[in-house]
């Protein structure tokens, strides 16, 4: 499939890495509003540029278009490719509001074209190994999630804005702290519970900006912290956190009524999937009481608390669900962000719905404006968006 690339920035590296894995596409031009980063980006992947968004959308070769520019742009940029009857795949979020998000949708049945929603990781081997856990019902019927996005302190002391992306690209500091952690991270999880779970119901939420002053100019600070309980069909109730302030937790833990589903990584599309059943078993509760005894004598001694845990339970890694290899986006990057664009293709070709909807995509804008701005809903909001079930991958 040949597809255009409209954004260079921090992320666009990323997705030409994963882009090695994916044969099938072809990239037939690059655009930026920022034509010095287009060039540098063009030159160092040796891609062609573009002279102008109508360029891209004028282009009669091109069948797919990645927009990869800041959120702000997403409704912009996405309203053009779409009225040039051209297939869309988009970084989150879809909208900044759900009514973009609507519009968007409107777009692309009026032009029968399709959109694709970042982020893709509920295709990855982890998130289908999860899934698939739940679907053989090894820890019983659902009753809490616990999913956390938090990134640790990373403003001030880690000067985020002096990262270079591979190609040389900064990492956009002003525009994440002005478009808000939730906006930019709640997706990650979201879109797994959404494929768990299905459609939300209602969000609780709670948002707070706890650091003002991140080190940089800003002309808003939006929220770095979020909290809130979103409730699904079957009684099943997830917590969700995202944060710029927390120590690093990017963890999802699903409590059933026979055992316990954990992931400790969400950004790595092959972190193994642990499983702990509730087990009468003597032998086990004597390790892991003598597991506890023994770090609470380390902290005596020591007078510090060497791993943030308060009780050791044994857990046992589930089989793995094994899709295919990819290039990863970066050395520490473990991450294929091409799973989207390559379902969407493929699903193009054989006239199949894709996973990654733009149903799906406006659900997903709706339950993130809830968390990061739940002052507009009286801190509750019944969620009335649906979305075509995703299918899994096994």
């Amino acid at each position: 499939m040949k597809i255009a690339i409209i954004g260079c920035g921090y992320v666009a590296d990323f997705y030409l890495n994963n882009l090695r894995s994916h044969p099938d596409f072809v990239v037939q031009g690059v655009f930026d509003q920022n034509f010095q980063r287009r060039d540098q980006f063009c030159q160092y992947y040796s891609l062609t540029p573009y002279p102008s968004l109508e360029a891209v959308v004028e282009d009669p070769t091109v069948e797919m278009v990645l927009n990869l520019t800041n959120p702000r742009s997403h409704f912009e940029i996405s309203a053009a490719v779409l009225s040039a009857k051209k297939h869309l795949y988009t970084e989150k979020p879809l909208g900044m509001e759900i009514s973009q998000a609507k519009t968007l949708l409107e777009l692309a049945q009026a032009n029968q074209v399709r959109i694709g929603c970042a982020p893709c990781s509920v295709l990855s081997d982890t998130a289908q190994t999860l899934w698939k856990a739940l679907i053989e019902g090894v820890i019983g019927k659902v009753r809490l999630v616990y999913a956390n996005y938090d990134d640790g302190m990373i403003a001030p002391p880690m000067k985020p804005w002096l990262w270079k992306s591979e190609s040389g690209a900064s990492w956009p500091a002003q525009d994440e702290f002005e478009v808000g952690c939730t906006y930019e991270h709640a997706g990650y999880f979201l879109t797994w519970l959404a494929a768990f779970f299905g459609p939300a119901r209602k969000v609780t939420a709670f948002s707070s900006c706890q650091i003002a002053d991140k080190g940089i100019h800003v002309n808003h600070m939006a929220p770095d912290f979020s909290v809130g309980c979103i409730e699904y069909d079957d009684g099943v109730v997830a917590k969700v956190t995202t944060g710029l302030v927390a120590p690093r937790d990017k963890s999802l833990t699903i409590i059933g009524d026979d055992g316990v589903l954990f992931v400790r990584f969400l950004r790595n599309d092959r972190e193994p999937v642990f499983l702990r059943k509730y087990s009468p078993k003597w032998n086990q509760r004597l390790v892991e009481q003598g597991l506890n005894l023994m770090q609470s004598k380390l902290q005596f001694l020591g007078g510090y608390l060497p791993i943030p845990v308060n009780n050791w339970s044994l857990y046992k890694q589930y089989p793995m669900f094994k899709g295919k290899d990819f290039a990863l986006a970066a050395s520490r990057k473990p991450v294929d962000f091409f799973r989207g664009p390559q379902d969407m293709g493929d699903s193009i070709k054989r006239n199949q719905p894709h996973r990654l909807s733009g149903e799906l995509g406006l659900h997903i804008c709706e339950l993130i404006e809830a968390l990061q701005y739940p002052e507009r809903f009286n801190y509750q909001r019944v969620i009335s968006s649906e979305f075509p079930l995703i299918k899994p991958l096994f």
